[in-house]
C-alpha cells in the first residue's frame, strides 16, 4: 500500500494519504478541507551512511553544526578518525568503550 504525500495550494500543509491500487480520486485537506488541485510532493527519506563512511566524511578541524553532538553515533569518531590516519589500531578495548559510551552505559559505571 504506497503512502503518498500531498500539498494543498490553499493553506500550505503537507498530509500522508494511503492511496489503494489506481485511486484517482485527490485527497481532502485535512488541515483546511479544501479537496481542489491537491499536489503530490516528494516524500522526506533518511540515508544511512557506514561507520566507515562517517568516519571518512568526518573532519575534525571543521566545527560541527548542534546537530552533530545531539548523534550518539559520533561519540568517539574524532579518536576512530586519528588512529585511522595515524595507522594504529586501538583494539577490541577501545571500541568496546566506545560503544558504552554511545549506549550511555558508560556514564552509567561512572556514577
Amino acid at each position: 500500500m504506497p503512502i503518498f504525500e500531498y500539498q494543498c495550494p490553499a493553506c500550505a500543509a503537507i498530509s500522508s494519504h494511503v492511496v489503494l491500487g489506481r485511486q484517482r480520486a485527490k485527497p481532502q485537506c485535512p488541515q483546511c478541507g479544501n479537496q481542489r488541485r491537491m499536489r503530490k510532493v516528494m516524500s522526506s527519506f533518511a540515508v544511512v551512511d557506514s561507520e566507515a563512511q562517517r568516519i571518512d566524511r568526518f573532519d575534525p578541524g571543521r566545527p560541527a553544526d548542534e546537530s552533530f553532538y545531539r548523534d550518539s553515533r559520533n561519540v568517539g569518531l574524532w579518536a576512530k578518525k586519528r588512529a585511522k590516519q595515524m595507522g594504529v589500531d586501538l583494539g577490541p578495548k577501545f571500541e568496546e568503550t566506545v560503544e558504552k559510551a554511545r549506549s550511555g552505559k558508560l556514564i552509567k559505571e561512572m556514577t
